[in-house]
């Protein structure tokens, strides 16, 4: 049955490749042999197809014993009917002489009476049928071994013996394995009959279980071989009491290691001997074998462990352990399980040139590994210089002639068995030339570079067609002497070079080159006669090159020295290529090791190593190929699509990832899902495996939904689609039957296009899922459009003015397309002739030999699907009106990009009214246009439709990175950079990574955001002499691109700046220190202080303790009782920022602890927007609510220099000491926020600056309740989907205590251009609305934290700061609270001058 299976498909296959045949045109002489397919040529050439010659029944390896009769089986297929004929051992069997081996009518071999002696074995050995079709080929058949069974000898005979009743006993008999199945046994001279209790082993031995008094008696084996039977000794068996001493356990037959073949059944003796009576139990490599719920094992009788039907996972360790409660042994024995050679891949039939290389694929596999040898036409292939063993087991045949035709079979064989199979080439003759011109002979070929192992040709275009952009060339080369040519083509037309690769050194080749153009081949050149040069003193190979992956990006590849390095080596160069691609790369490497950085994650790459000495670079090694470990997609699956099905059901629709961005197997998609009204209540479902539709059950009625699909791999999710949304229906409408009429359908012409408008149909039960709109000239079934059910207009483009059409629309469901309603209309008439011009114009002219061309198809348009995928439509006005082709008309549809501008076009042809254009660049503006041809009779090229394909995220990192130290700021670097090389979409922004440890999660490194194209950033405040790394990242429109490689930078020395800002700020009295006992803003540790500082500081603090009572005293005294005074002061106090925002930069304003309780945080941004982007910031709306301010002027002074470094988050702690204590922690979603978005960073001390701006006259009631924001809004935060990454950002400039913000003009914030070294500006707007957020940082994603809590004080409203002040009956004069506040100023001044010395 196999092989009249093999039959049928070898039939089918080559019907399949004669119909290819007939359809493929001439292909020039130098093109690539077609493999298992049709010949070039032309329509007067008769067509040679492969023959169908087979084997139906090949032999098999057969025993048999002298004097019986033996039939090797055999039989061939093909037409005509093939000669068979034997081989034995290698030669040919004279089977007309023989009188017993004769040949059977359908190929078998008969022999009559096998003949085996000790000194005579004429009939053992290998067997081989040989089929013969005259002028076609010779196949041969796998090997078959006949073994004839020797006469009988016993290796071991039984013995008497003696066993205990209920123990186990055995008895030897064996003999040589070919004459084991020919064992039977005795007892008391009559035949034994075996059960479960009594054996006989595959070695022949007898094991008798459970003894018994019946089993007493004389034991003796026979073996009967074809001749006289043959007996051996005698033995008794006796069976005895229980003994008075206790025998030990023994073993009386143990395991020994054994070999079997896959299928066949394998027997592990083990028979054990004792009292009481063992138990056997077996285990395989330290596992328990569970024999009894196993159904094909079996332990037979003593214990012994029987195996039918042998896998491969069969093959281990196995212990044999017999226990009888006193004592236990244990035995053990190895099974190894052999497989027979198999076919992974068999040869395929082959057309070819003469000339031409072709290579035999053979992929076999086997237990041990086979060896391959191959065949042609029956006779062994002997490797030379033109047959080649490539890749251990391919056949490559150079430079084809005519006598290498015929059959070639590839035969694996180990010592299990061996299997063949084969393939037929066919050497084509050139088929005549056309009608037409053909080339004349290249001129001037010229050796231009001559090595040891290529040449470089070069040459220039024959003289009959001086231009030759439409020639390609073949280069004819072979040894002077050899009669056998081989061929190179060249890779593209017009080239005119081409190298030739692994000659010999020291070797003269003739040369020869010749030119195809569309009517065939031309003249051939004058053959050049070149000599290779003499090779040198080379390294060899180098040896055990091993490639293994050690991340999604990177591969490790080593080596070792070479063994031929004909002097020292000098240096290695390392050669990598992505599998699929011929780009390949080289690295320069000096060690025995190198890891490839930057690879493309989940892909297969070949690696190879050239080493180099004074010399040059040695022999290549062979390629090794591994791939890259998997990671999470990279990119959102594709075309997410929504279907509701009723009021509770949506089904949802998708296609995998970009198959670059899926980073290995897609194990399932992971859907999240909302109602649009509760964007934080969100539903999420995994689906595994490869589907890609959900139906999403159990929705509310008439609701509107939103869902996300994400991808998985074994790493983890990729990123999400954008929100998808729909509405389920209010009401189960009904979906049996098609829709009914739209109710009314309105048009309007242009001139070149139609407004379509339409009503739905007026019942409203029926399920409508879209509107199909169909148009034309006289019929609307020319073009046909669909669109979305809520659509109720359409405008149909790129229409012929002055032309009638007919406009069809109908609804449709899921049950099909309801009745259509009609409507005509005449585009308006072309009043401006230029259009019409300009397509005269741009149309190229085509010469056509029929002097009346095709029309050009019309309404050309490009559908963008994709990032590299366009679709094509255009309409055939030479076609009747339903548009169907019925013809052998084709069309050619062409399409080029102007960047750069000497691209060329690329063509493909296509028989329908559509082509998807593949493979194309993102974001690239292309052009298409199409023409039509019909036999002979092609029509002009229409007029060009363009398209811009899809953004794509960066698929390479920005190049050069580049850090330098700012000349005289040696705590600031500049980060210098170029746009990545595949940027594929308008870069928006950067993202800057650095941190100390080059190791750390990136999630713990500290990252600078650069919005724009900007090509440099400044980053400050570094710590001085510490090693940094840097990394980039670009993002466009679609995403985050790959980061580039670490770039380490040691921040120079400095002396005199170490201990700059290490000062203390002072952090309120709200402030708590960390539990790591650390307060300095580096993150020092500051356990104890010098006894000297804390006898300043006491001093101090009773200092300004005297000071404070002398200046209250002085203001009591100086009050004034006038009640139009004190309202005057009140104004002045509550304003008095004013009066030093205009004076000069020398003057400072008064600080905190005077004006403090009196400032009221006003909102500055009025807008009704209720999502700004702000910080937590409960605040106080009365005086009892504010936090005490300490009294001491040098706490202001840390305020102003240190900003907001003390008061932070846990969270914002880290190991990158110096740098990261002091950086309050942000949440910064770069991922779903657009880049112009400003992120502004709020201090978090226990103040903050605040608008004193307005009147003291205004009232103004603030709303009830804290005012509040937060960094991201919770629609924001929604949208996102997903817990959004956290980034450490180091804060802005420090914030001045009485700086007035400036009001932000409106619209959405943005980052301010002027400020490249401040990535994150303050947020000076306020919001009266509280919004809950939920933010996550990097290290936590998946929790939900609120972000940190900032207390801002306010100060009371305005009536009440009168009234505070009418009751303090206390009043001052502008002149003298500045007097004051300088006398103040400067006791502050000597102060700090003390705690710092």
């Amino acid at each position: 049955m196999a092989a009249e299976r093999g039959a049928r498909r070898l039939l089918s296959t080559s019907s399949f490749w004669l119909c290819c045949l007939l359809l493929l045109g001439r292909r020039a002489s130098g093109a690539a042999a077609t493999r298992s397919g049709s010949p070039p040529q032309s329509p007067e050439s008769s067509i040679r197809t492969f023959t169908p010659f087979y084997f139906l029944v090949e032999p098999v390896d057969t025993l048999s014993v002298r004097g019986s009769s033996v039939i090797l089986n055999c039989s061939a297929y093909s037409e005509p009917s093939p000669k068979i004929e034997w081989k034995k051992d290698g030669t040919f069997l004279n089977l007309v002489s023989d009188d017993r081996r004769q040949l059977l009518s359908d190929g078998s071999l008969f022999i009559s009476s096998v003949v085996h002696s000790k000194h005579n074995k004429p009939d053992e050995g290998y067997y081989q049928c040989v089929a013969t079709v005259d002028s076609l080929g010779t196949i041969v058949s796998r090997t078959a071994k006949l073994t004839i069974a020797g006469l009988p000898r016993f290796s071991s005979q039984p013995e008497p013996s003696s066993v205990y009743a209920g123990n186990s006993a055995i008895l030897n008999c064996e003999v040589n394995a070919d004459l084991v199945p020919f064992v039977r046994w005795e007892q008391n001279r009559q035949p034994l009959l075996l059960d479960d209790r009594v054996i006989k082993l595959p070695s022949g031995t007898l094991v008798i279980s459970n003894a018994t008094e019946g089993d007493e008696g004389l034991y003796r084996c026979i073996v009967e071989g074809g001749g006289p039977p043959k007996y051996s000794d005698e033995a008794e068996l006796k069976v005895l009491p229980d003994p008075e001493v206790v025998p030990n356990l023994v073993f009386l037959k143990q395991p020994s290691s054994l070999v079997r073949v896959i299928g066949q059944s394998a027997v592990l003796p083990c028979v054990a001997s004792g009292l009481p009576t063992p138990t056997i139990r077996w285990m395989k490599n330290e596992e328990a074998l569970d024999v009894e719920s196993s159904e094909r094992l079996v332990l037979l009788a003593g214990g012994s462990l029987e195996i039918s039907d042998v896998t491969e996972d069969d093959a281990g360790t196995y212990f044999c352990i017999a226990d009888n409660g006193n004592e236990t042994i244990e035995a053990q024995a190895e099974l190894t399980v052999q497989v027979q050679p198999e076919f992974l891949k068999q040869p395929t039939n082959i057309y070819a040139h003469e000339s031409m290389d072709i290579i035999f694929e053979c992929e076999v596999t086997g237990k041990p590994t086979p060896t391959v040898k191959w065949v042609k036409n029956g006779d062994m292939v002997i490797p030379s210089d033109y047959f080649k063993i490539v890749k251990e087991h391919n056949l490559q045949v150079l430079g084809l002639v005519k006598s290498d035709e015929g059959f070639y079979q590839c035969i694996a064989e180990n010592d299990v068995g061996n299997a063949q199979a084969g393939a037929q080439l066919i050497i084509l003759e050139h088929a005549p030339a056309t009608t037409g011109p053909l080339p004349s002979a290249p001129r001037d070929v010229v050796a231009s570079l001559v090595s040891t192992r290529f040449i470089k040709l070069t040459w220039r275009t024959p003289a009959s067609d001086p231009h030759g952009d439409n020639l390609t060339y073949s280069v004819f080369y072979t040894k002077e002497g050899i009669a056998r040519e081989r061929v190179e083509n060249t890779s593209r037309p017009g080239e005119m070079q081409v190298t030739i690769q692994n000659l010999m050194p020291a070797t003269v080749y003739i040369f020869r080159v010749m030119a195809q153009n569309k009517h065939g081949s031309g003249e051939s050149s004058a053959p050049l006669r070149v000599e290779t040069q003499p090779e040198v003193q080379l390294p060899g190979p180098a040896p055990n090159i091993r490639a293994y992956a050690t991340s999604p990006t990177s591969i490790t590849v080593t080596w070792e020295t070479p063994l031929s390095g004909n002097g020292e080596i000098q240096n290695y160069k390392l050669y990598y290529m992505e599998k699929g691609t011929d780009k390949e790369q080289d690295v320069d490497v000096s060690s025995h090791s190198h890891t490839i950085s930057g690879l493309k994650k989940y892909t297969e790459y070949s690696f190879r190593v050239v080493a180099y000495n004074k010399h040059g670079p040695g022999v290549s090694t062979q390629d090794v190929a591994v791939r890259t470990f998997s990671d999470v997609p990279s990119a959102a699956p594709q075309n997410l699509s929504l279907e509701v099905r009723n009021s509770k059901s949506i089904v949802i629709h998708w296609q995998p990832p970009p198959p670059a961005t899926q980073n290995g197997q897609i194990t399932g998609y992971k859907i999240r899902y909302r109602k649009a009204s509760r964007k934080s209540d969100v539903t999420e479902t995994l689906v595994t495996g490869t589907q890609l539709s959900q139906l999403i059950e159990g929705l509310d009625r008439g609701t509107e939904y939103n869902f996300r699909v994400a991808a998985l791999t074994i790493n983890g999710t990729g990123p999400a689609t954008d929100w998808l949304s729909a509405e389920t229906f209010e009401s189960d409408l009904d979906e049996t039957r098609v829709p009914e009429v739209p109710s009314s359908l309105h048009v309007r012409p242009l001139v070149t296009s139609i407004v379509v408008s339409w009503t739905p149909p007026e019942n409203q039960n029926i399920v409508v899922r879209g509107y199909a709109i169909g148009y034309g000239i006289g019929s609307p079934h020319a073009q046909t459009i669909k669109v979305d059910y809520k659509q109720r207009y359409y405008t149909i483009e790129n229409l012929d003015p002055s032309s009638h059409y007919v406009i069809t629309l109908k609804a449709f469901n899921n049950v099909g397309e309801g009745i259509p309603l009609y409507e005509s209309a005449v585009t308006r008439p072309h009043t401006d002739t230029s259009e019409v011009d300009l397509f005269v114009i741009n149309a190229p002219y085509t010469p056509v030999p029929d002097p009346t061309p095709m029309m050009p198809p019309v309404g050309v348009q490009a559908s963008i699907l994709s990032h590299d995928t366009i679709r094509i439509t255009w309409a055939d006005n030479s076609l009747p009106k339903h548009q169907k082709i019925t013809d052998s008309r084709y069309y050619t549809v062409r399409w080029k990009t102007n960047i750069p501008a000497n691209t060329k076009y690329k063509n493909a042809n296509a028989t329908t009214l559509s082509y998807l254009v593949t493979g194309l660049k993102p974001n690239t503006l292309y052009e298409f246009s199409v023409m039509v041809t019909k036999g002979r009779r092609s029509s002009t090229w229409s007029m060009t439709a363009h398209g811009t394909t899809f953004e794509l995220v960066p698929t390479s990192p920005p190049k050069d990175v580049t850090v330098v130290s700012k000349e005289g700021k040696p705590r600031t670097i500049i980060v210098n950079w170029q746009p990545p090389s595949e940027a594929n979409g308008k870069i928006t922004g950067y993202i800057i990574y650095y941190s100390t440890d080059v190791n750390a999660e990136i999630h713990d490194w500290v990252i600078e955001p650069v919005v724009g194209n900007r090509l440099t950033h400044q980053i400050q405040e570094l710590t001085l002499d510490t090693p940094y790394y840097f990394k980039i990242q670009a993002r466009n429109s679609k995403g985050m691109g790959p980061m580039s490689e670490a770039v380490q930078f040691r921040t120079p020395k400095a002396s005199g700046s170490a201990g700059k800002g290490s000062r203390l700020p002072d952090l309120g009295s709200e402030y708590k220190p960390p539990m790591s006992g650390s307060n300095s803003p580096h993150g020092s540790p500051t356990s104890s202080l010098d006894s000297n500082m804390l006898l300043v500081i006491i001093v101090s603090v009773g200092v300004i303790t005297i000071v404070v009572v002398v200046i209250i005293a002085i203001f009591c005294t100086r009050r004034t009782t006038s009640h139009q005074k004190k309202k005057r002061a009140a104004c002045k106090s509550v304003n008095g920022s004013h009066k030093y925002k205009g004076n000069s930069k020398d003057v400072k304003p008064p600080d905190l602890w005077i004006h403090h309780e009196r400032l009221e945080l006003k909102p500055i941004d009025k807008s009704p927007d209720p999502n700004p982007i702000m910080t937590d910031t409960p605040i106080p709306r009365n005086s009892q609510d504010i936090t005490p301010v300490d009294n001491s002027m040098d706490s202001n002074i840390h305020q102003r220099r240190n900003s907001y470094r003390g008061h932070e988050s846990e969270d914002s702690m880290s190991t990158l000491a110096g740098r990261r204590g002091m950086r309050p922690k942000m949440m910064m979603p770069f991922d779903t926020q657009p880049p112009q978005q400003s992120v502004r960073n709020t201090p978090s001390t226990d103040t903050m600056p605040a608008s004193s701006s307005q009147t003291c006259c205004t009232d103004h009631q603030d709303p009830e309740g804290a005012t509040s924001s937060s960094y991201l809004a919770s629609s924001q935060e929604e949208d996102s989907g997903q817990s959004l990454p956290t980034a450490h950002v180091r804060p802005s400039h420090p914030l001045k205590s009485f700086a007035v913000p400036a009001v932000p003009p409106p619209g959405p914030p943005t980052y301010d251009p002027a400020l490249p070294s401040t990535p994150l500006l303050s947020q000076q707007a306020l919001n009266h609305h509280i919004h809950s957020v939920k933010t996550a940082s990097i290290g936590t994603l998946g929790r939900s934290r609120p972000p940190m809590p900032v207390v801002v004080p306010s100060a009371p409203e305005v009536q009440e700061t009168t009234r505070m002040l009418e009751d303090s009956e206390s009043s001052y004069e502008p002149d003298e609270l500045t007097k004051e506040m300088a006398h103040l100023e400067g006791l502050m001044k000597d102060l700090n001058a003390i705690t710092t010395a």
